[in-house]
């Protein structure tokens, strides 16, 4: 499919202590206990927390009926007291809202948005479609429930709009290089599964001059793969300045392969001659959640001895910055 024309990205405002989140399900149903031990978790952050008493409902596998989620996602976007939107869980079902929710109402009063897995396609299709910066990253249910499953630093840098500031990727974060280089260009991505399935819709994602994040759980490196290639072959993987793939949770055919992750690949993308890195914590992963800010310049640097990932610019706009853009 052609690609879109390059629009004018939008920064939401920044979250400042006592703000209020929204809390939305997008896609499959959630359990009260894991959303009342995250909600609990925001509160000690300095945050309030507000969410719709429809959340609880279940349609299937589904978090209620697209209507209810759409409404949902609409109302917070809308309501003047909501600061910021995080995603209760992923799972499944967010594809189904692509086509209903009304982009006016999310462009006319930008939010901070964080999601990660089927969330993906929300968060693509909106950077693309509005020039909404997106956060992929700690959904309530699922990381601010648990201890440890959320890493504050890169959290706080994007919701409260510092200006530029490193990822951890050193030594002991468990990212490895795998081709070394340097590239610059738009942070964007998410979960592999997701990128793949966007391919041939009009939610199609927009990857040129990109930092493309990749990430994915419980997959077979043959699956892997196959979405690379299938990427690949439909000319996603040409304008891309460098690729960091997430921790990648128990993506493996099984315990003795005779092959690692890595060789895979490489096998697929090492000819591309672009930096690549393996092993962030941003999505899917075992612990400390990343947040990563889709829709903001990034530069990738990979050497034989370490990876280095900064985000080049602000994800969120601060009041002191919207005066001055204002003045």
């Amino acid at each position: 499919m052609p690609a879109r024309k390059p629009i004018s990205r939008i920064k939401p405002p920044a979250l400042e202590p006592g703000d209020t989140i929204g809390v939305v399900a997008p896609a499959s149903n959630i359990k009260r206990e894991l959303l009342d031990a995250g909600c609990e978790q925001l509160h000690r952050l300095g945050y309030k927390t507000t969410y719709s008493d429809s959340i609880f409902e279940q349609d299937l596998y589904f978090a209620g009926s697209v209507g209810r989620r759409v409404r949902e996602i609409e109302d917070m976007f809308t309501d003047p007291k909501v600061r910021a939107i995080v995603c209760a869980r992923g799972g499944y079902g967010a594809n189904y809202l692509l086509n209903a929710i009304d982009l006016r109402k999310i462009k006319s009063q930008p939010k901070i948005f964080v999601g990660y897995s089927d969330i993906t396609s929300l968060l693509t299709y909106w950077t693309d479609a509005t020039g909404l910066v997106t956060l992929h990253g700690p959904m309530v249910t699922r990381d601010f429930s648990r201890p440890d499953g959320v890493d504050i630093a890169s959290w706080e840098s994007a919701v409260h709009g510092a200006s530029s500031w490193a990822i951890d990727a050193g030594p002991d974060s468990g990212v490895q290089p795998l081709v070394e280089g340097r590239g610059e260009g738009i942070l964007y991505g998410g979960c592999l599964s997701m990128l793949s399935a966007s391919l041939g819709t009009p939610y199609e994602v927009q990857t040129d001059e990109t930092i493309l994040f990749v990430e994915d759980i419980a997959t077979k490196p043959y699956q892997i793969d196959r979405m690379l290639m299938q990427l690949k072959l439909a000319g996603k993987l040409d304008g891309v300045r460098g690729i960091v793939f997430g921790e990648m949770l128990d993506c493996a055919q099984k315990n003795d392969q005779g092959y690692t992750l890595s060789e895979v690949l490489l096998r697929v993308l090492g000819p591309l001659g672009i930096p690549i890195a393996c092993g962030l914590r941003s999505g899917h992963v075992s612990q400390q959640n990343v947040t990563l800010p889709l829709g903001v310049r990034a530069s990738l640097e990979v050497s034989s001895r370490e990876v280095r990932l900064k985000v080049l610019e602000a994800a969120t706009q601060t009041a002191s910055m919207y005066a001055r853009k204002n003045s």
